[in-house]
């Protein structure tokens, strides 16, 4: 690809991921609340139900929601967010979860463990015949089944309590498709859309957050045979060579290449599923 190529293509996906020119983050924050809130009120919904991991995403997120619920209570309209911890056995960093939820603030925390329920899975897929090609593929399949898990969790809560299930995909991830297909990216309402890493932190900044947990590396932590291990290590590029490209800089020729390349093989991730009349 020529330059010229590499720019158009960029641009095109810019728009398809709803990254805006411009960046006010108090505006940002008035705005995803105030949608929020309308959806709550319009759908006549009583909760917001979002998992807390310790990462700068679901905080944000999370303290959206809580902004939401407040504003839709002083319209009359009674709403409250669940913030759930939905940790596999013991999580490792679950003191920065520990200190999200103190920022945060929820109405409700609810911890369910996900543990026995995905373990019984595997025991059941093995029971069944699966087998894997290594310790490490069963770990990655076992990954997504714990992302799945938890949505299933999630969406439980909010059929019990009323609710909608919120989401903390946003543009970075959406362009490197990093996330469990209808796991962590099945949800209801996605308030950091359009957003890359470096405008999510600073929504979070905005709100005053703890900079230990605003810049706290990102990790998906999935694979139990590589605890925490950061979201980058997957990537092969970086969040900052990531987010000048969706704020429309000018990148390296090999991060074009790396970018280009997991959009497209990540496509299916983005789409509804498939049908006889379309494709990816």
């Amino acid at each position: 690809m020529t330059n010229i190529q590499y720019a158009a293509e960029q641009q095109r996906i810019i728009h398809l991921l709803k990254v805006a020119p411009s960046y006010d983050p108090r505006a940002e924050i008035e705005r995803r609340t105030t949608f929020l809130c309308e959806h709550v009120m319009r759908h006549q919904r009583k909760t917001l139900v979002l998992g807390i991991s310790g990462g700068v995403d679901s905080l944000t997120a999370g303290l959206l929601c809580q902004a939401a619920v407040q504003q839709s209570r002083e319209r009359g309209h009674e709403a409250k967010f669940v913030a759930m911890r939905l940790p596999y056995g013991v999580q490792k960093d679950e003191e920065d979860a520990q200190r999200c939820l103190d920022t945060i603030r929820p109405d409700v925390v609810m911890t369910v463990d996900i543990k026995p329920a995905v373990d019984a899975m595997m025991q059941a897929l093995h029971a069944g015949g699966q087998t894997f090609d290594s310790p490490e593929h069963e770990d990655f399949v076992k990954g997504n089944v714990k992302a799945r898990q938890r949505m299933i969790t999630q969406y439980a809560v909010a059929g019990g309590m009323q609710g909608m299930v919120i989401g903390t995909d946003h543009a970075a991830e959406a362009l490197m498709g990093f996330f469990t297909k209808f796991g962590d990216g099945a949800c209801d309402l996605t308030p950091l859309t359009g957003l890359n890493k470096r405008r999510v932190r600073g929504l979070a900044k905005a709100f005053g957050a703890p900079e230990a947990l605003v810049f706290k590396v990102p990790t998906a932590d999935l694979e139990s045979l590589s605890p925490l291990k950061p979201d980058e290590a997957a990537f092969g590029v970086s969040y900052d060579e990531i987010d000048d490209f969706l704020e429309g800089k000018p990148v390296s020729e090999k991060t074009y290449e790396v970018i280009f390349k997991q959009y497209r093989a990540t496509a299916h991730k983005r789409e509804l599923p498939i049908d006889p009349w379309g494709e990816w």
